[in-house]
């Protein structure tokens, strides 16, 4: 095997038929108009450098921390910053397709609720067991979720971020795998998706299963193998399972501090997340996923002060199943650090990032989300 898989795998798909012809003109329009935003963007200079020990840096939403997440500019600016893998959170469309959202709920991260063409699509239903009001990406067809544009989620902690609040539109899976493939073609190297399935059981409830779409399209354009740079995650077990019978592409499980999977709480398994931390649910985990996710509070944990303690085994136990570890999210903000490594009292002001991320490289772990790649690439280039 090449020491650079993603290399290795860009050569070989080079040799494929190009998919990138076959798209839209509009859509091919917003692919390179994302890419020529991002080049402007002061963050966006780095000089790319890996190896196949280091930690992969996945761009959690794409470069959520300088722009709308889930949006073309945004994972754009991540692949100019020198992230390894860029993070499309999918959800489906009443008219079946595959778009790149954190939530089915829209309201939180587009301008839906000022649309008064879309206000009598306000509802209140649930969604893995919770009430929410809002507007639901199911309800909505791919030429009207097209209409909407992004605007900033948290714009309390990323006040910057409001200034491109309007200007970038809900893309599709295929609009962000045309975009890694085209800057794949100018950056000279691979790029990875990491598309996480969201409300994997509501929208099986709903007829919109996505596993088989999710897997036609990422074949359709040449990623249909373990090699392929891709990996898939999701916070239920059922489909994931699912997916391990029907792909090679690996998998990973993703794990919450508290609490089960969704699908588990449907089934009436009693299943939950501390229970497949140990050692022998990581050993379930490995029958069907190549890696975990954790949220990163579960390798180092916060003592009530909100300080960094000491390691848990959970990497060691992972590793000894024969699983990657890549935990979430490193956000560089006051309002996401420990107590100690804050900077002043302001919550969107930064602090000492680089402590947070040094303590947890320390620990083996195999890659991380982040949602200000060029941080972790940065210091992924100076580490001794």
């Amino acid at each position: 095997m090449s020491k650079n898989p993603l290399h290795s795998w860009l050569l070989s798909v080079c040799l494929l038929p190009s998919t990138i012809g076959l798209t839209a003109p509009a859509l091919a329009d917003n692919v390179q108009a994302a890419i020529d935003w991002a080049r402007q963007q002061p963050s966006a200079q780095q000089t790319y450098t890996h190896s196949a020990s280091a930690p992969l840096i996945i761009a959690h939403r794409g470069a959520s921390g300088y722009a709308p997440e889930h949006t073309l500019a945004a994972y754009a600016l991540a692949v100019l910053q020198g992230a390894d893998y860029i993070e499309p959170d999918l959800v489906m469309t009443r008219d079946s397709q595959l778009v790149a959202r954190h939530d089915n709920e829209l309201g939180l991260t587009t301008d839906v609720a000022q649309r008064p063409e879309f206000a009598e699509r306000k509802r209140t239903q649930t969604v893995d067991g919770v009430s929410l009001e809002g507007w639901f990406s199911e309800d909505f067809t791919l030429a009207e979720l097209k209409t909407l544009r992004a605007i900033e989620r948290i714009p309390q902690q990323r006040p910057g971020n409001t200034r491109f609040d309007g200007q970038f539109e809900i893309p599709t899976l295929q609009e962000v795998i045309d975009l890694a493939k085209r800057l794949e073609a100018s950056q000279q190297r691979g790029i990875g998706l990491y598309p996480e399935t969201k409300h994997p059981t509501h929208f099986q409830r709903l007829n919109l299963a996505m596993e088989e779409p999710l897997l036609a399209t990422l074949k359709r354009n040449g990623y249909d193998s373990a090699e392929a740079p891709v990996y898939i995650q999701s916070f239920e077990v059922d489909n994931l399972q699912k997916l391990s019978k029907l792909t090679a592409i690996r998998l990973v499980q993703l794990l919450w501090v508290e609490g089960q999977p969704y699908d588990q709480q449907v089934l009436g398994s009693g299943l939950g997340y501390q229970q497949m931390i140990t050692p022998e649910g990581l050993k379930n985990i490995a029958r069907y996923a190549s890696g975990i996710g954790p949220e990163k509070g579960m390798i180092i944990p916060r003592d009530a002060a909100g300080n960094l303690t000491e390691p848990t085994s959970l990497v060691r136990d992972a590793h000894a199943a024969g699983l990657k570890v890549h935990p979430y999210t490193f956000r560089a903000e006051n309002a996401f650090l420990p107590t100690s490594l804050r900077s002043g009292d302001v919550p969107s002001n930064r602090g000492d990032i680089d402590a947070e991320l040094r303590a947890f490289l320390a620990t083996g772990i195999d890659g991380l989300f982040i949602d200000q790649p060029d941080i972790a690439v940065r210091l992924r280039q100076t580490k001794p």
